[in-house]
């Protein structure tokens, strides 16, 4: 699935961010301060140039469901249109998506017009896609953030608040870090 070393390079790639942003390795990471570290400039679809007006209406609306984020790039520059229709728990887990695809050096995909919905879409490396989600997850709740919510004890609910990101980001990262079941055989090998 991943190349040899990929976690680890993730799960450093975490820390060495928030060592730069002034964070601990257990603190929440706000994409928007990642992306301001990246010179990454992240904006709505009201906040496109140019944008007609019934083209940021059906994608606030009509089709708020058929895309999450976007990067345009040119010429080094990237620029991360983000789906504001979407809460924000999700929105950082898109933003954080997209900043792995840059950190990452992954090149743009394709882009077409769909002749059914005269969309613009673009297909996407499967390869690519899973090394940017399995990144951003890292970013978001490390090694160390994991460690830290179930020492603490919080709730799934809790920690997803204080993370800002959804109960199932959550469970997924505590389940393929392995956090989950060295915390439950913590517990069950207590007298």
């Amino acid at each position: 699935m991943f190349r040899r070393g990929f976690k680890t390079w993730s799960e450093e790639t975490s820390l060495r961010v928030r060592q730069r942003l002034g964070v601990t390795s257990a603190a929440p990471l706000d994409p928007l301060r990642l992306a301001e570290l990246l010179s990454v400039q992240v904006i709505s679809t009201h906040e496109v140039d140019g944008l007609p007006e019934d083209c940021q209406r059906r994608l606030a609306n009509e089709h708020s469901e058929c895309w999450s984020a976007i990067t345009v790039t040119s010429g080094g520059y990237h620029l991360i249109v983000v789906n504001t229709a979407h809460k924000e728990t999700r929105r950082n887990s898109d933003l954080a998506h997209e900043l792995a695809h840059i950190i990452l050096g992954h090149e743009p995909s394709v882009m077409f017009v769909s002749p059914q919905s005269n969309t613009a879409l673009r297909t996407h490396n499967k390869e690519q896609e899973e090394e940017a989600n399995w990144l951003a997850g890292c970013l978001l709740l490390p090694r160390d953030a994991l460690v830290s919510i179930r020492s603490r004890r919080l709730s799934d609910s809790d920690a997803s608040g204080e993370y800002c990101v959804s109960q199932a980001m959550l469970r997924y990262r505590l389940n393929v870090s392995g956090v989950e079941i060295q915390f439950r055989r913590r517990r069950t090998a207590r007298p």
